[in-house]
């Protein structure tokens, strides 16, 4: 909470919220209250998308996910303008746009069990080009206030600097270009010469998966990380029950075995119980960062995401690093 209102309190002009689950407790919510009135009463406009809270019993069966509840009714008593953003998926970027000039975003929603429960992590950026894609992106959402055929946005990469070295990074958004992503994705894995690290919840995206096992059988780079042990005995459940991806099933095990992953065992989930996630959604392949609040999974193509490709050889070793910690952390 401190580094987001610090993040808050940069602003001059502009800030602008696109959120899927938002519920503080009151003492860290006080704080939030506090940066932003401030920034309110110097003038800044606040505006805030979030997702639609889902009924208590989703049509599954039609591909509508399970949201939950509360974003709505926390969002719309912080008293700034407020749009419920409707869609059969998930508006599930986390991200805000300060002054068109920098971004905050990751995998990290707002709520108290994000920033104290679960693995999560934070990229922040000032670059004009970026915020530009990702206003563009929040323009849209908050236009037609419904994430469908939103984020088809032409990107390209821009230039940055981390640790005094130069970079560069990509933003991509779903659900326009979800396919495209996915495919990025696979290139870059098919493509990796030293390495492929996963620090995920999920791993469900079949063209991932079976990059993923193309490159243990090669043994052409070292494969290894943390995933959520937890939470993806419940994607293994529902693979089996539909008979186009059940070869999922045995290929992902392969996998977590050839490459030993190491598994988090969190909570099962429920609306109401504790979320102790392993969260990220990070892939660090050679000396790119992939992040963001994508996860590595065929719904995520149809959901309101977004996914940065970011090259540096300092930011993959940072992240590298925290790798290490978490298996070091959940390693049997």
């Amino acid at each position: 909470m401190e580094r987001l209102t610090a993040f808050i309190r940069g602003s001059t002009r502009s800030l602008d919220f696109a959120v899927y689950d938002m519920r503080l407790s009151d003492p860290l919510k006080a704080r939030l209250t506090a940066a932003l009135r401030e920034r309110a009463a110097a003038g800044v406009k606040i505006r805030f998308c979030y997702d639609g809270d889902k009924p208590l019993q989703p049509n599954v069966a039609a591909g509508q996910d399970p949201a939950p509840a509360g974003t709505g009714a926390f969002v719309q008593s912080l008293g700034y303008p407020w749009r419920r953003i409707g869609g059969m998926k998930l508006m599930h970027s986390k991200f805000i746009v300060r002054d068109g000039q920098s971004i905050w975003t990751g995998s990290t929603n707002l709520t108290d069990d994000a920033f104290t429960l679960m693995e999560n992590n934070v990229v922040e950026i000032d670059s004009v080009p970026l915020a530009g894609y990702y206003a563009q992106d929040f323009e849209q959402i908050w236009q037609k206030e419904n994430f469908e055929n939103t984020g088809e946005i032409e990107t390209v990469p821009v230039p940055l600097a981390f640790s005094s070295q130069p970079a560069e990074a990509r933003v991509m958004f779903s659900p326009g270009c979800g396919l495209a992503i996915d495919s990025e994705i696979a290139s870059r894995v098919r493509a990796a010469k030293r390495r492929v690290r996963v620090c995920s919840l999920l791993i469900n995206s079949g063209t991932l998966i079976s990059e993923l096992g193309n490159l243990l059988r090669a043994s052409r780079a070292k494969v290894d990380g943390i995933y959520d042990r937890t939470q993806m005995e419940d994607v293994y459940k529902q693979w089996q029950e539909v008979p186009s991806n059940r070869w999922k099933v045995p290929a992902l095990r392969e996998i977590v075995q050839r490459a030993n992953l190491v598994g988090k065992n969190s909570t099962p989930y429920t609306p109401t119980s504790v979320h102790d996630f392993m969260h990220n959604k990070v892939l660090v392949i050679d000396d790119t960062v992939i992040t963001g609040s994508y996860n590595f999974s065929r719904s995520a193509q149809f959901n309101a995401e977004n996914i940065l490709f970011i090259d540096s050889g300092s930011l993959a070793e940072t992240y590298s690093t925290y790798i290490d910690h978490l298996i070091q952390k959940y390693k049997q």
